[in-house]
This record gives structure tokens, sequence and C-alpha cells, in this order.
């Protein structure tokens, strides 16, 4: 499995996946545990809100910076879809993440409640890890399913779909990730007065040791 930092590196730590309205910074924000707190999905079944966590550990895991479950990732997502996402993006998701427990079933012969963190980084290698020409595949396949002119009674492509609800997960924890209060102003370049705009100097040269600033 490519490493955290490597898989920030590709997505230039800039998923963009969603507009950056104040609302969602604040649903972001606000998506915080007390101790003791067990968090249940609102929006997902518990079998998937499970796997979500599971996923996003495999994506985002802790290392010298914060993990998916440190800045609760799972938590937020969950509250986007509740409150925020509109019935289309509800359907799309729950239908990834549907497809995403029939595979894992399929390949891993267990469900995903019953699924332990090798069992999913081995389902979310199978197709975030996929070669290049398989990656394709997937999105070409997804594609032909979600043309409009499509047949109604067209099967799903649970591979494919798999592959589009995984893509989807981590553009959303990238963006979640990067946007989250600990991760700015503890990780990446937090300069809450920021100076003077200067337009060509190294990047070794601007005391950020390279890091993105935070927004």
């Amino acid at each position: 499995m490519m490493n955290r930092r490597q898989v920030l590196k590709n997505l230039g730590l800039g998923a963009g996946y969603m507009v950056a309205a104040p609302s969602v910074f604040s649903l972001l924000q606000s998506c915080k545990n007390e101790p003791g707190f067990e968090w249940e999905p609102v929006f997902l079944t518990p079998a998937n809100g499970y796997a979500l966590q599971q996923i996003l550990e495999v994506i985002i895991p802790k290392t010298d910076t914060p993990g998916a479950t440190d800045v609760n990732i799972a938590q937020f997502i969950d509250a986007y879809l509740n409150e925020v996402a509109d019935e289309k993006e509800q359907d799309d998701f729950k239908a990834g993440a549907n497809a995403f427990a029939i595979n894992f079933k399929s390949n891993l012969n267990k469900s995903v409640e019953d699924g332990d963190p090798e069992d999913f980084e081995k389902a979310v290698k199978m197709y975030l890890g996929a070669e290049p020409e398989q990656r394709e595949d997937f999105v070409k396949r997804l594609s032909a399913t979600q043309d409009p002119e499509a047949p109604e009674e067209t099967e799903v492509d649970t591979e494919a779909t798999s592959y589009g609800y995984l893509d989807n997960v981590r553009n959303r924890a990238i963006w979640a990730w990067k946007n989250s209060e600990e991760v700015g102003e503890n990780v990446l370049w937090y300069d809450p007065v920021p100076g003077t705009l200067i337009g060509c100097m190294e990047i070794g040269e601007n005391g950020n040791n390279g890091k993105t600033m935070s927004l």
C-alpha cells in the first residue's frame, strides 16, 4: 500500500473535493469527540459506518501526524452526507458503500462488520492499489453504468462501483484531513497573520520546510 505521505504528495494536499463553504468548515470543526464518546453514524448503517472508519484508517493512518480517527473524518463524512449533501450524492455514496460491502464479502468471505484492519487493508489495496490499466478499466466501467441513456435494468458493476466509492472516500478524507483544525494548526504551515507576498522564492528559504500553507 502506498504510504500516506506519498498519497498526500500525489494528490497535492488539495483534493478540493468540496466547496469550502463556511457551513462545511463549521461542520468539520464541530466533529470532535468527548472522552468516552463512541461514535454512531446517523446517515450510514452501523456496518457501513464501521467499514468507513476502517477504510479511512488504511488511507490516513496515524504516524507522526494525526490519522483519520484523530480528526474524526468518518464522523464528518457521515454528518456531511446527512446534513449537506443532496439526494443524488447521498444515493451514490450509499450505493458505493453497499457495493464495497458486497465485494468485501465475496473476496474475504466475511461481512464488513466482522473485518479486521488487515482485511480492510487488503480490500482497499485491491482497488486503489491496482495497476493503472485496471484502474482505468474501473473508471470506464463505472462511467458506463452512470450513462443516463443506459437501460434502467443495467446490473450494478460492484467492482467498478467499489473503486469509485473508495476513490470518493479518499478524496473526501484528504480534504477533511487537510482542513481540520488539528492538522491546519499543528502539521501544515500555519500563519494566522500572513506577511508580505514574495512571488519568487525557493521553497527552502521561506521557513515552512516546504509545507502547504493551512487555510
